[in-house]
């Protein structure tokens, strides 16, 4: 039922129905829930037995939070703000060592540009940034303040201290043309978080833009709206494009009992700075 709801339902549709369904449904999923038993989610704090399926191609189990539709990416990436940077609060400056961002203060005038904004995260980005220097854009999504297309981006040299771009990427025509835009409208020294999905068994990134069957790229491409898959050379295709790119496995250091608190999957973190 998940992989047809996904594949069949426009992306947009989705979008606007998701926020008051999925927690009716996430009701089922907190019956039998045993104190500190189950999972939690960091961004929302909702606990549940287990979180709900989620998947176009392969379903994954335990993966997407009803109440704020945070997936095991998004949990993970809030996790890292949150504990690693002074987004949300004052960290130990040693805990980064050298892949610590000039991040954001609370309360700060720099500005973020959120290109497809996330729901779990864009609600909690807007209690920590003000309107007018918390950007969310995108081409079609309804959560989004302003539209516009990634690879031509209507902002001025340098406007943005951070930009975040996650898995959007693969569905753009030009993806180099993407990043070199994002890197654009970032500020010298402004950093950045750009998460595609990457199939680590791939040296170089695959993409053909004759395949036009939506099974065919679903089957090839992990989904039926992906334009490539990503191989081992995401992280130097955003180099070719000007960024200094830090691969950060954030899961990897985590004790398992906190992996399994959040339900979370290995997914590298690709920080990016313009210096």
């Amino acid at each position: 039922m998940i992989k047809l709801i996904l594949n069949k339902i426009p992306r947009g549709t989705l979008q606007r129905i998701a926020g008051w369904a999925m927690p009716v449904a996430g009701l089922w999923y907190t019956i039998g829930r045993v104190k500190n038993n189950g999972v939690e989610c960091p961004l929302c704090g909702a606990r549940y037995r287990r979180f709900m399926p989620y998947g176009y191609v392969e379903v994954r189990r335990n993966a997407l939070c009803p109440r704020c539709l945070a997936l095991e990416r998004h949990r993970m990436l809030w996790l890292w703000l949150s504990r690693e940077t002074d987004l949300l609060q004052a960290t130990d400056p040693q805990k980064l060592g050298q892949q610590k961002p000039d991040l954001l203060q609370s309360g700060s005038t720099k500005k973020m540009l959120h290109i497809a904004p996330e729901v779990c995260l864009s609600r909690k980005l807007e209690k920590i940034l003000p309107p007018e220097n918390y950007i969310t854009a995108d081409l079609e999504s309804p959560l989004a303040r302003v539209r516009l297309d990634v690879q031509s981006i209507p902002f001025a040299d340098g406007t943005f201290d951070v930009v975040m771009c996650n898995h959007v990427l693969e569905h753009v025509a030009d993806d180099r043309l993407a990043m070199r835009e994002l890197h654009r409208v970032t500020r010298a020294g402004g950093w950045g978080v750009l998460l595609s999905p990457v199939d680590e068994t791939r040296a170089a990134t695959f993409e053909d833009d004759t395949i036009t069957s939506r099974r065919e790229r679903t089957r090839l491409f992990g989904q039926y709206d992906h334009r490539r898959i990503y191989g081992r050379d995401y992280a130097d295709r955003l180099r070719e494009s000007g960024w200094q790119v830090s691969e950060i496995d954030y899961l990897a250091p985590l004790p398992p009992a906190e992996r399994k608190k959040f339900a979370l999957r290995p997914e590298i973190l690709y920080v990016v700075r313009k210096i």
